[in-house]
Parts: C-alpha cells; sequence; structure tokens
C-alpha cells in the first residue's frame, strides 16, 4: 500500500467515525420539538408550562444542560469501556442517549401524573357548573358576568370563584367544594375580587 491509499484510508475512516457520531444534534432538535408538545399535553408534574413555547424553551435548556454538562463525563465513561472510540464520537454517543433518556423520563412522567391533570380538569369542569347554577338560581343580577368568572383553587379541592357585576368594586365570591357529588358551594361575605383576595393573604 503506497502512502495515497494509506491516507486515503485514514480519512475514509475519520468519515466513517463522523459519520456514525453524528446523531447528537438532530436527535437534540428532534426530541426538543417532541418534547415541548409533551410538556403541553401531558404535564408531568404540578405548575409544569402548558404552552408548547414554554414547553420548548424548558426542553431546550434540559437537553442542552445534558450536552454541554453530563455529556462529557458520560462519554469519559464510555470511552473508558471502548476503547477504539474516538472522544468526539464518545461524547456524541452518550449526549444523544442522554437526550433520549430525557425524553423517555418526560414521557414517562407525563403519562404517570395524568391521572392528577384529569381529575383537576373535572374539578374544574365542577365548579364551574356549580358557579352558573347558583348565579342563575339565585343570583340572576350576576348572569352577565358567567362569562368572565375568575377562580382560584386556594386549597386541595377547593376554589373561590367570583362573578363581576355591575360595581365592579363588588363581586359576587362563591366558595366552591368539589369534593363532593355535586359541588358544594357557599357564599364569601367579602366581596372583593381574588386579585385583591389574594393580596390581603387568602382567608382572612
Amino acid at each position: 500500500m503506497d502512502r495515497s491509499e494509506g491516507v486515503e484510508s485514514l480519512w475514509r475512516a475519520r468519515l466513517r467515525w463522523r459519520m456514525r457520531g453524528a446523531w447528537l444534534w438532530p436527535t437534540f432538535l428532534a426530541l426538543t420539538l417532541v418534547e415541548g408538545f409533551l410538556l403541553d399535553a401531558l404535564p408531568p408534574y404540578e405548575g409544569a408550562p402548558r404552552n408548547v413555547l414554554a414547553g420548548l424553551l424548558l426542553a431546550g435548556f434540559a437537553n442542552l444542560f445534558c450536552i454541554a454538562a453530563l455529556s462529557p463525563l458520560a462519554g469519559r465513561w464510555l470511552r473508558r469501556r471502548r476503547p477504539d472510540l474516538p472522544r468526539p464520537v464518545a461524547d456524541n454517543y452518550a449526549g444523544t442517549a442522554l437526550v433520549c433518556a430525557l425524553a423517555a423520563t418526560v414521557l414517562a412522567a407525563g403519562l404517570a401524573h395524568r391521572p392528577a391533570v384529569v381529575a383537576e380538569a373535572a374539578d374544574r369542569r365542577a365548579q364551574m357548573a356549580a358557579v352558573h347554577d347558583y348565579v342563575v338560581s339565585q343570583e340572576p343580577a350576576y348572569r352577565a358576568g358567567l362569562a368572565r368568572v375568575d377562580s382560584i383553587q386556594i386549597d386541595a379541592e377547593l376554589y373561590r370563584s367570583c362573578v363581576p357585576g355591575p360595581d365592579p368594586k363588588r363581586w359576587l365570591c362563591l366558595f366552591v367544594e368539589t369534593d363532593q357529588q355535586p359541588a358544594g358551594i357557599r357564599l364569601d361575605s367579602d366581596m372583593v375580587s381574588n386579585a385583591m383576595y389574594r393580596a390581603g393573604g387568602g382567608f382572612r
């Protein structure tokens, strides 16, 4: 084998390694998109982003952390097990595996948290139905405000729902308990909005 053939063989070997280690950034882009939609559709924890843009930003930062901070360490461990791997290729393999593992974790956590999300949605529907029925039957003067009900959760299965009325300083506010069928409801004599209620520290 002459020198030109040796150089060509070395070039081909390097190209082959580069092609084998070229999965990291395509995987990063694809899974960041997937995770962004997963965080919106299957939030893995209470308070997780509930829109795609916020999910994409969170997923992007998490994946970049895996690549920048963890993949060099994982790549070093991989090279100890596979000394034949060039360092960039080992880092690439490790980073790809970490990004895939993060996506799998997000999916698993989202599925595990799904029952809580479904229960919360059911609670909110129940409290809105209870407020609607109360206003229609007991406080028809506030009926026009049903399209602008402001509800906050102040405890497990306990909501404060406020309906605006003709006087912007006097809201019809109701405590709704969704741990019963139908939801329990009682009038709050304090007619301030939820914004002022929060500012005052909740129960007073």
